[in-house]
């Protein structure tokens, strides 16, 4: 039986209990490749909200001598306006429009940034059982380079696949045919992990067999409810799956 260190490693962290019947469900000897969302799916949303519905208006309304009260209400409107497109998730675009330099003030709290709980495992898990991961988001280049540089996430993948360089936000049809010609996939052995309903909705789309949701993005937020998709509160739920496929998959190779 396969007893790599690593593997070690992920059956001491593994853990059984509170599991989503969807998790349970997941067969991993039928997915070759796992894409993963960023922003609340492996960095706690709470950097984005706290940077978006706070600092922003905060240094918005210096700029323009408003009381933040009043410039929180602007801008909300105005962040609702456009939500979904890709110039929700543009840095340029909001810099243009605020007048504020936008990748200098994800700078000021760039501190806030942070990995959510068993990422690391998890992603060190798909690479000892062989399954590509990908990254597909829908930051901003600028805010993908801050982030990877602030987490070191960006050595944990085979391929990264930022929604601005296609051109599509993820919820936007076509998108998932724009991936397949960067990152050819099998759509019925593919994993999708997300936090955003609209978005794991047009993957459903497409035809993705698998399709997770992240419960809880933002770390001091509220947990949420997806009624259409199995959820995990981290990524330490999946690790017992995975395990168990290395270890059916050990006892085969060994004859046993």
């Amino acid at each position: 039986m396969m007893n790599t260190p690593r593997l070690n490693a992920i059956r001491s962290a593994a853990g059984t209990d509170g599991l989503d019947n969807e998790v349970e469900r997941i067969d991993w000897a039928q997915i070759d490749r796992v894409f993963l969302d960023l922003d609340g799916t492996l960095l706690d949303l709470h950097f984005d909200n706290h940077f978006w519905l706070e600092h922003v208006p905060l240094r918005y309304a210096e700029a323009r001598g408003m009381a933040p009260a009043e410039a929180t209400v602007e801008l909300r409107k105005r962040y609702r306006d456009i939500e979904g497109t890709l110039n929700w998730y543009c840095i340029d675009h909001w810099s243009r429009e605020l007048g504020l330099d936008i990748a200098l003030l994800k700078q000021e709290v760039e501190h806030l940034i942070a990995v959510h709980p068993r990422v690391i495992d998890f992603l060190d898990a798909l690479a000892e059982r062989g399954k590509r991961r990908v990254l597909v988001t829908n930051a901003h280049q600028k805010a993908l380079a801050l982030k990877l540089d602030r987490t070191r996430l960006g050595g944990h993948f085979e391929q990264i696949i930022c929604a601005h360089d296609l051109g599509l936000a993820k919820e936007t049809p076509g998108f998932w045919s724009q991936v397949a010609t960067i990152e050819p996939f099998d759509r019925t052995r593919t994993l999708f992990i997300d936090d955003n309903p609209h978005v794991l909705n047009a993957a459903r789309a497409f035809g993705f067999r698998w399709l997770l949701a992240v419960a809880q993005p933002d770390s001091r937020g509220p947990r949420h409810s997806f009624t259409d998709y199995g959820t995990i509160g981290d990524f330490g739920e999946l690790l017992p799956g995975l395990l168990k496929d290395a270890i059916q998959s050990a006892q085969v190779a060994d004859g046993s």
